[in-house]
């Protein structure tokens, strides 16, 4: 709270009158409590959104056309050394359920790759203390996801848990310098050439490209019927029919902490907006497509690398640089379990999917229409995204 300053040489009222000095105190402590009460909510979320529009997480304009600082006339000075930021390194991006741990599992078991399961997980995978020892059963040829972690606590100085949860969305100028940190930390101690496979950041892709401009980014996706239904673990545990209200004791991979951030940038995720969580569903994830196929070197078919593992993976080296020559392929192939594909018939009949998928398209179309020409948006970063891929 600004103090106004008193008039020269006489003390402030709260010093003159020390008996006023407590209420004023707790007064000031209430006031500041309840608006970092309010700031926590949803509604006070939305009204900061609203009325910054997220300038705060982009450069002023006035430095738009700033890339190369001018050169100022002090041989002396430090210079910045940037270097070829993220050389080597590779980051996978795909949404749960898509068959990333698969994709992570292969590169884990190439020589000279130091492969890293999902750095943001809430588990820590770097905390020997905190990770637990819990491995999901769907996960075939996995003992554990932490190896690579082992002798990483450093990370603990940058790691926030409330990056699974906000600021999902991240455009180019984002600033968060403990994130970038924790990635530079994983790249440099890599034995290896790096590999890191996220679920959390399809949407950050923006941001990450411009942080690691010389990383590779590889977009994997999967069928979004079959992903769903991948999600609920048990297609029989939420029926077609089922009400968002009773959707939360079944929601397994975070989709409504998703929509309820994302939602302050993408509207339409409101789910109040919608009848069933498969649109929630339907909408992140073409969102997460959208980024993937715009942002990403490569993107890979979950489909297609289980039934043509071979010629998947030869256009996934050529797209890296990697020699196919140097590693055993008989055993990689090896490492690839085709699941059941086409589980969604088991949910509910095309006609259902196409109804609710076709609505989310005419509400997407709409919104990246307006969003054409404001590369300023979440949405303007978008609106030329179908039909062309980040070279």
């Amino acid at each position: 709270m600004h103090e106004h300053p008193s008039p020269a040489g006489q003390t402030p009222w709260h010093q003159r009158w020390k008996i006023l000095g407590k209420p004023r105190n707790w007064l000031r402590g209430a006031v500041f409590a309840l608006v970092r009460k309010l700031l926590a909510t949803d509604d006070g979320r939305a009204m900061v959104a609203e009325a910054l529009g997220g300038l705060l997480n982009q450069r002023p304009a006035a430095l738009d056309g700033m890339e190369e600082v001018p050169a100022v006339p002090y041989p002396e000075l430090g210079e910045a050394t940037p270097g070829q930021l993220g050389a080597g390194a590779v980051f996978i991006t795909a949404r749960f359920r898509s068959g990333s741990t698969l994709l992570w599992n292969l590169f884990r078991n190439m020589d000279g790759f130091t492969a890293y399961y999902e750095p943001l997980n809430e588990r820590r995978w770097f905390d020997p203390a905190h990770r637990g020892s819990r491995i999901d059963a769907t996960h075939r040829n996995v003992s554990d996801y932490w190896t690579e972690f082992n002798g990483l606590e450093e990370l603990g100085r940058y790691y926030r848990e409330d990056w699974i949860r906000r600021r999902l969305f991240m455009d180019a100028h984002a600033w968060d310098p403990d994130l970038r940190a924790y990635v530079q930390v994983l790249i440099d101690r890599a034995p290896g050439r790096p590999v890191l496979q996220f679920n959390r950041i399809d949407l950050r892709l923006p941001w990450l490209r411009h942080q690691f401009p010389a990383a590779k980014l590889v977009h994997l996706y999967r069928h979004p019927r079959d992903q769903w239904c991948s999600a609920l673990m048990d297609v029989r545990c939420f029926p077609r029919d089922g009400k968002m209200s009773d959707f939360p004791t079944h929601d397994k991979f975070y989709l409504l902490a998703w929509a309820n951030d994302l939602r302050h940038h993408f509207p339409f995720l409101d789910e109040r907006n919608v009848s069933h969580p498969y649109e929630l569903f339907y909408y992140i994830w073409k969102l997460s497509y959208l980024f993937g196929h715009k942002y990403a070197h490569h993107s890979v078919a979950f489909e297609d690398l289980v039934t043509e593992p071979a010629p998947e993976l030869e256009r996934l080296f050529a797209a890296l640089e990697i020699d196919p020559g140097r590693h055993d392929m008989a055993r990689l192939k090896g490492i690839i379990v085709k699941p059941a594909l086409g589980k969604w018939k088991d949910y509910a009949e095309d006609g259902w999917f196409r109804d609710l998928e076709g609505k989310c398209e005419t509400v997407l179309a709409r919104f990246l229409a307006t969003a054409a020409g404001r590369p300023d948006t979440a949405a303007g970063l978008l609106s030329h995204a179908n039909g062309c891929c980040a070279s």
